[in-house]
């Protein structure tokens, strides 16, 4: 009998842990809602991944800090044996505990557990999923089934692009051989797939003039902008996964003035890499149909697309087996919607998303984590940790 196969858990063991381990897997959750933690706030954040440090620390975690002076600081965490020239790679778990939600959100939407949720801000989107994973390593660390390094990286600006965390998150997984995200899942499902994201803002300057008396003296900015709406719009391809959406538009001054100025914000998504270049140079290219405008076109792709690559394929299919062995069938989807996994898989690293809580409403009122699946998630988890 090979080793591989004796250092295999039963998955229903890990199971009834988690589900032993359930009041703590709350009381930690509350404790992270309760530190409301807005992208904006580095205060509230640094708060937030205090919590963190604590838990960690007593389940032996070591600790590093990549601080910040606009956003919150960024905690990377290590657990089990440090990994030697020669092991095998650690596993990544990534996550963030910034929110979308502003400080004084937890008085019209406090912490509550009714109607078999988990009721208030972040719950779902993430702090559910870093509560989920440091339960799973305390299950692995308590049987000394820890066997691989698992770093656990938490951002602190991820509802916000990344900026500052990016190249944090880009590094630590080039030394990894796997990435599993810890964002909400998709239904039931985890995520094998993500479109990659841009965003553009047009700015359009025309010639004012009296609408009545020099109508002609005039060149409208916003007829300008109409034309160029119109046409970028009409970039969307949806066999290929290209989504092209114009969400804000403004622009003039009095409707007796024709209009010198007028700007809009522009939404891409992409589900193939190479769509990236060829929309940005789309973009570049945009003139003004009437020679008396000018314009300034600024943005790009922000994250590239995480393709259904091999790699994650594999990983899915182990999951899969695992949750079988749990009595549960667990599927695949893909998403509209961007995460730092992004990154991790545009740089060839097997990544699975979606392997947090299962829930609804994410940047919404109704935000909540169902609890009936936090046990058996868990228990994957811990599961796929200890392969």
């Amino acid at each position: 009998m090979s080793s591989d196969f004796e250092a295999e858990i039963p998955m229903r063991a890990l199971l009834a842990g988690a589900r032993r381990k359930q009041p703590e897997f709350i009381e930690l959750l509350r404790r992270l809602v309760e530190s409301e933690s807005p992208s904006d706030d580095k205060a509230a954040v640094d708060g937030c991944v205090e919590l963190a440090v604590a838990r960690a620390r007593e389940l032996g975690g070591r600790m590093k800090l990549h601080r910040q002076r606009e956003f919150g600081d960024v905690l990377e965490m290590r657990f089990g044996p440090r990994t030697k020239a020669g092991t095998e790679k650690p596993i990544l778990l990534l996550g963030h505990l910034d929110t979308v939600w502003p400080l004084g959100t937890l008085k019209t939407m406090p912490f509550r557990i009714s109607e078999g949720k988990i009721w208030g801000p972040g719950t779902l989107d993430m702090k559910a999923g870093v509560a989920m994973a440091l339960t799973a390593i305390e299950l692995l660390s308590e049987v000394e089934r820890l066997k691989q390094e698992v770093v656990l990286l938490l951002n602190s600006d991820e509802e916000v692009g990344s900026p500052v965390s990016r190249p944090i998150t880009e590094r630590i997984a080039a030394e990894c051989a796997t990435v599993y995200v810890l964002e909400p899942a998709q239904g039931l499902a985890f995520k094998t797939a993500r479109k990659g994201t841009g965003n553009w803002r047009i700015e359009v300057k025309g010639v004012a003039a009296h609408a009545g008396v020099d109508f002609l003296k005039g060149a409208s900015a916003v007829v300008e902008l109409a034309r160029i709406v119109e046409k970028v719009s009409g970039w969307t391809d949806l066999k290929r996964g290209l989504t092209v959406s114009v969400g804000l538009v403004g622009g003039g001054s009095k409707t007796n003035v024709i209009p010198a100025e007028a700007w809009a914000e522009v939404d891409v998504r992409i589900a193939r890499k190479g769509d990236g270049a060829r929309i940005e140079r789309k973009f570049v290219a945009l003139k003004a149909q009437d020679k008396r405008c000018s314009l300034v076109v600024t943005g790009g792709i922000n994250r590239p697309p995480m393709e259904r690559t091999p790699g994650t394929v594999q990983l899915y299919r182990e999951a899969k087996r695992r949750a079988a062995e749990l009595g549960f069938v667990l599927d695949e989807a893909a998403t509209g919607g961007a995460s730092d996994g992004n990154f991790t898989s545009a740089l060839g690293i097997p990544t699975l998303d979606g392997m947090g809580a299962v829930g609804e409403g994410a940047h919404a009122r109704h935000e909540s984590i169902l609890v009936e699946h936090v046990a058996a998630r868990t228990a994957l988890l811990a599961g796929l940790l200890a392969k």
